[in-house]
């Protein structure tokens, strides 16, 4: 069993930066490639990032690829999304997740609770 809580949203102007954070307790989060996804009001959920247990590899929807670094800390457990050159369409509510691997990262096995970021004009 693994618990996400994800933290850092907020409010920003367009044009500005975030960062999220995503802390992760019981099994060690080093065991599993770790994601970001992000739910608009009236709008699927989308893939954002994702990395794998080792940080080596990392993969980013082109929606915000050259904006947005996801990156992680297996010694605090923790993965990071920083986003800069925020734009208003990346206002969603953004979730932290988990997966066996890059691969299966599609099927999450884990989710947190959400953190909402908004973006203003």
């Amino acid at each position: 069993q693994v618990q996400l809580v994800e933290s850092g949203g907020g409010l920003v102007q367009a044009g500005g930066s975030l960062r999220l954070s995503c802390a992760a307790s019981g099994r060690p989060v080093s065991s599993y490639a770790m994601g970001w996804f992000r739910q608009a009001p009236g709008k699927e959920r989308e893939f954002v990032a994702s990395i794998s247990w080792g940080g080596g590899s990392t993969d980013y929807a082109d929606s915000v690829k050259g904006r947005f670094t996801i990156s992680r800390d297996n010694a605090k457990n923790t993965v990071y999304l920083q986003m800069n050159s925020l734009k208003p369409e990346d206002t969603a509510v953004y979730y932290c997740a988990t997966s066996v691997n890059l691969a299966t990262m599609s099927s999450p096995l884990y989710w947190g609770q959400g953190t909402q970021v908004t973006v203003s004009s």
